[in-house]
């Protein structure tokens, strides 16, 4: 048995605390917040977007950032693991568009509660209003680590007989970790430690980059961290006059000049200053990097707001609704097209006077209107910040981790898991899944 210091108490934190007790170690969740879960709270407007229900190779793709690095967390607890590892607790899911599972109460407390109920039974320990200033390390005795070398040479069977007993193996942690020092200056012996910090975003929960700090520290490298899963902010005037609107079924295309870099269908909602919405959080995962790089720092963009009918079958349409009001106004037949707040902004695009008495429309007038329809244009000049970001992309570089079981592999005992780590995913529960997946994986590696 173990003792396991389990630094936050997020979805990570808490599925790592809970596999750790069940394995029969003592556990020591460490939260500086007032309450478990904070950011679980809030996820998938409070309605808890658990796992992807897809088969566990469809995770993958779902990935932006190192995918194979995932391979042994995700075969390992797999998102039917997750799905049962909740009915089991008690909270019954069920399976929305795209696979989305989601309690079937909608409260994602009801998950925050299972996961108490699960730590509470295993016997861990939460520890509230406890916040950690540096995880404590020591050099591995000379007298094991040579025994581990030397163990290492004579398998290899390199260096044999060549009076180098006692060199120091490079894949041999040098070093372990002892505890950690909470700020009240209390140290707190442990075997092992596992960091489940998160990352930048949504900082009120919580989330300020403990972990790049403690990883830094440690001398581990972290890369860049960036927000992902952010709103769009655009260039246009017309975009805030249609803010509130939300469009659902509507075609996406980003391009970089002719190039196109994204391309999606789904949900999307205009604000004050910009886009957001599931289709658009998922293609700011897809393009934060080419819009840093893109002349002028801007991205041309295109929504299809009647992606179900080609040009011609739309050109049908208008032609019903133009030959059944030829004497009517374009600003009068035009609005059942469209929600009514977007019909001004079409007008006002479409090149085709407000009173323009229909039966005086042209071809080439119409066909500019329906090219319109079916490229609907903004422009991309920058990315929402941390405060709106639902995840970072970046984080504890990879390389650092052993892929087969979360831990560190400069320093024994030094385990991390979900969102600290340099890995991402678009919506739809794959970054929980990211988190679930990895905690386990940590929590089963402990000796």
């Amino acid at each position: 048995m173990s003792k396991v210091i389990i630094i936050g108490g997020g979805a990570a934190g808490m599925m790592a605390g809970v596999f750790a007790a069940r394995n029969h170690h003592e556990v020591h969740i460490l939260e500086k917040n007032e309450k478990l879960g904070k950011k679980v709270f809030i996820t998938g407007k409070g309605r808890c977007n658990v796992t992807n229900a897809c088969d566990t190779e469809e995770l993958f793709p779902a990935m932006m950032s190192n995918p194979k690095f995932l391979y042994s967390s995700f075969y390992s607890f797999t998102p039917q693991d997750v799905m049962e590892f909740f009915e089991k607790a008690g909270v019954p899911l069920k399976v929305e568009r795209g696979n989305r599972v989601f309690p079937q109460s909608d409260h994602s407390s009801d998950i925050i509660r299972a996961l108490e109920r699960e730590l509470k039974k295993a016997g861990a320990k939460i520890h509230l209003h406890t916040a950690v200033q540096e995880i404590v390390k020591k050099p591995v005795t000379d007298s094991a680590n040579t025994l581990e070398s030397e163990a290492t040479l004579t398998e290899s069977g390199s260096d044999a007989g060549k009076g180098r007993k006692g060199k120091k193996s490079p894949d041999i942690p040098q070093e372990k970790i002892t505890g950690v020092i909470l700020t009240d200056g209390t140290f707190m012996e442990g075997d092992a430690v596992i960091v489940a910090t998160g990352g930048f975003s949504y900082q009120s929960t919580g989330s300020t980059g403990d972990g790049y700090r403690f990883a830094r520290e440690l001398g581990l490298k972290v890369t860049d961290i960036a927000p992902s899963l952010v709103p769009l902010k655009t260039k246009e005037d017309y975009i805030p006059k249609l803010q509130g609107l939300s469009l659902k079924n509507t075609g996406l295309t980003i391009k970089n000049g002719k190039k196109v870099l994204y391309e999606d269908f789904g949900e999307m909602m205009f604000t004050h200053f910009g886009v957001t919405g599931p289709m658009i959080l998922s293609a700011s995962a897809h393009i934060g990097a080419k819009l840093a790089k893109a002349p002028n720092g801007e991205l041309s963009a295109y929504l299809d707001l009647k992606p179900a009918l080609t040009k011609e079958q739309l050109d049908a349409r208008i032609l019903r609704e133009f030959e059944a009001g030829p004497n009517k106004q374009f600003k009068n037949v035009i609005g059942v097209l469209f929600p009514s707040s977007l019909t001004p902004v079409m007008i006002e695009l479409g090149g085709i006077p407000a009173e323009k008495k229909i039966h005086d429309i042209s071809r080439e007038e119409r066909q500019h209107f329906i090219d319109l329809i079916k490229a609907f244009p903004f422009t991309i000049t920058g990315m929402g910040e941390f405060k709106e970001a639902i995840i970072t992309r970046g984080g504890v570089s990879v390389k650092e981790i052993n892929p087969g079981t979360m831990e560190s592999k400069k320093i024994s005992g030094l385990y991390f898991a979900g969102e600290v780590l340099d890995l991402d995913a678009v919506t739809g529960g794959y970054n929980l899944q990211i988190a679930w997946s990895t905690a386990y994986l940590a929590a089963q590696a402990i000796q």
